[in-house]
């Protein structure tokens, strides 16, 4: 009996060991699970995060395919005025500086600066200079129109006109390039005579070939000038030349 009594403990302390860790297996799970649950909400967060630092990034790159595509290539740098713009145009564009030019395209008062004064060393004399302030080269008369008058005449039919160099040919013109001058000097009184007081304008016409009278300028001479068989030249580059072609005047 009392071996029977030792089995039935023994059965009994086995089966209730057995139980206890059958519970504590089950009591092992739960915990699993619970501790699996954060695992589980981390991942996703990090998850989330790689998605939106990949966002993120993406946006960045998108930029920066941006940055490329800007000013830096499609700019003025390979298409603006270095190289379509006026510097470029003005070369190609440019004034026409050719005699043959100017023996086509009459000179334009627009483009004309006309100038009248003494010449240094002479009591009588005055150097009429007419100026090419345009782009182009262009054809003036061999000689400017001249007329000497009163200025506060109302009639001009008496005015005085010189004497001029005969036997004129040649060039259909007197080509003046840009930025320079044609000369001619006229001699109010070649001979230093007692001459006419009343005049004390003269009228000039750049070109009375081509230029309409309305275009003549007048130019004040002063009071005490004296004029008589006035004669002017032709147009020359220099003073000296023009003086030159003056003294020809009235000779065929």
């Amino acid at each position: 009996m009392s071996t029977l009594r030792n089995r039935t403990t023994i059965l009994a302390a086995a089966t209730t060991a057995v139980l206890a860790l059958a519970l504590t297996a089950c009591g092992g799970d739960d915990s699993g699970t619970k501790s699996a649950g954060p695992a589980s909400d981390a991942a996703a967060a990090a998850a989330s995060t790689d998605a939106t630092d990949a966002t993120t990034t993406g946006t960045a790159k998108t930029g920066g395919a941006g940055q490329n595509t800007g000013a830096t290539k499609t700019g003025t740098s390979k298409t603006g005025t270095s190289k379509t713009g006026t510097s470029n145009g003005s070369a190609r564009t440019g004034g026409d500086t050719s005699d043959s030019y100017a023996y086509k395209h009459p000179c334009k008062s627009g483009d004309l600066s006309v100038r009248v004064y003494p010449r240094e060393g002479s009591a009588t004399q005055q150097v009429i200079e007419v100026n090419n302030v345009g782009a182009n080269s262009c054809g003036l008369s061999y000689f400017p129109r001249v007329s000497l008058g009163a200025a506060k005449a109302s009639d001009h039919s008496s005015d005085i006109q010189p004497t001029v160099p005969g036997g004129l040919g040649g060039a259909p013109a007197y080509p003046v390039k840009p930025k320079t001058a044609a000369i001619a000097v006229i001699d109010l009184n070649p001979s230093g005579a007692n001459g006419l007081t009343w005049i004390d304008e003269m009228n000039v016409l750049a070109d009375g070939d081509h230029m309409p009278n309305a275009e003549t300028q007048n130019f004040e001479l002063g009071p005490d000038v004296k004029v008589r068989d006035p004669k002017l030249g032709l147009y020359r580059s220099t003073v000296a030349e023009a003086v030159s072609s003056m003294k020809q005047a009235g000779t065929s």
